[in-house]
């Protein structure tokens, strides 16, 4: 394909200024291409591209001849590579052109926005990224926290989680997790509640939402920071890419921390990442009995975890001081301040209610004033036992 027909494939996919240079250009799609051929964390897509370049690279893997001597490769690593990546060297415009439709923006390693964190994963690194959203936010200076945990997460795993993230994100901080049911979702809205900033790490392209009944948090989600993916728009989520995606959650934050998990949790599985990449790790501890914090219990006891009960310990967890001058963000609290409002006029003094009453009172679903009861919380303007919250006395 010629330079122009490369620039235009790659129309509205990055900046004008990236699609000045033809040798750059070649290699942008190039990489746009190996996201389609290799699945997330293909080592030998991986060492091909860092020894040859991504456009030399994809040349010799369409070629389907020989392994070239500076990958290092024995013949039979070479050809069953070959063996994974031939059957979708056609596969590629359909991406492209949905990626465009949607607005999505393709990031790779040496622009301006690429999060430099993801280098760390080394060969098995993502070879690009698919972005909607807020692309500043992948590299910006703020300090970055993953929250993960549970699916079937437990009224209390909610509620922590709610507390931790907005308390973060109200001070800077920007929080990743993985947009699935449960505390990824808790740790999302609470967010987007406070007016922080947030990436949401997709299994499956980012043109889908994905479960579905998140569209509209995804959504917040890309005006206030950004929802990406290693794999190309078009690709659906499977088991694998989930727990590929773990390493990318991991490999984006200064700290990992685990807010409920089972004793068998995928959550483990990130956990894993960031202590193979030195990073920062810690779990909040749950009631002995109960089976949604096993895991939690596994990091701290097998993972050399750090126990996590407060907003400050994950600040002390990574260096990160209160009277650090922290990251400005647009002001996106404002429009909460109704809400806030509608959730304390829901509440009693003296009879405490549950999530399901307080949002039937208020008008506000009952996620969104899950977070902004933990917001409230913090603030000391609502307090919460087993048989539910209330305004404080006093």
């Amino acid at each position: 394909m010629t330079s122009d027909g490369l620039r235009a494939a790659l129309h509205g996919l990055a900046l004008p200024e990236q699609l000045t240079d033809a040798e750059a250009v070649a290699e942008r799609h190039a990489r746009a291409r190996w996201s389609v051929l290799a699945e997330p964390g293909d080592a030998i897509a991986g060492l091909a591209v860092a020894r040859l370049g991504a456009s030399a690279a994809l040349e010799a893997a369409l070629d389907g001849g020989p392994a070239p001597e500076v990958v290092e490769l024995s013949e039979r690593e070479w050809s069953r590579a070959l063996g994974r990546w031939q059957p979708r060297r056609d596969d590629h415009e359909y991406p492209l052109e949905l990626a465009r439709r949607v607005g999505a923006r393709l990031v790779i390693p040496g622009d301006p926005d690429w999060p430099g964190k993801l280098d760390d994963l080394g060969v098995h690194a993502p070879l690009a990224l698919w972005v909607r959203g807020r692309t500043p936010v992948l590299a910006g200076d703020a300090p970055a926290v993953a929250l993960v945990g549970a699916r079937a997460a437990t009224s209390y795993g909610v509620r922590v989680t709610a507390e931790l993230a907005g308390d973060l994100a109200a001070r800077g901080a920007t929080i990743v997790s993985g947009a699935a049911f449960g505390i990824d979702a808790a740790a999302h809205r609470a967010s987007i509640a406070v007016g922080g900033q947030g990436i949401a790490v997709l299994a499956g392209g980012v043109e889908k939402a994905y479960p579905a009944a998140h569209a509209d948090l995804l959504a917040g989600l890309s005006r206030q920071g950004a929802v990406i993916s290693e794999v190309p728009c078009g690709t659906a989520p499977t088991k694998w890419r989930f727990l590929q995606r773990n390493r990318v959650i991991a490999a984006l934050a200064d700290a990992t921390v685990v807010v409920e998990a089972g004793w068998r949790s995928g959550s483990l599985n990130t956990a894993g990442h960031a202590a193979s990449l030195g990073r920062a790790l810690g779990a909040v501890p749950g009631p002995i009995t109960s089976a949604a914090s096993a895991g939690c219990h596994r990091i701290l006891r097998e993972y050399d975890g750090h126990c996590i009960t407060s907003a400050d310990d994950v600040r002390e967890l990574i260096g990160w001081s209160r009277d650090d001058p922290q990251p400005t963000h647009p002001d996106l609290t404002a429009a909460r301040t109704d809400d806030a409002t509608r959730i304390l006029d829901a509440l009693s003094t003296r009879t405490p209610r549950h999530i399901a009453e307080i949002a039937r009172r208020s008008g506000v679903p009952a996620d969104e004033a899950t977070a902004l009861l933990g917001l409230l919380a913090l603030e000391g303007r609502a307090e919460v036992d087993p048989r539910g919250w209330r305004r404080p006395r006093s």
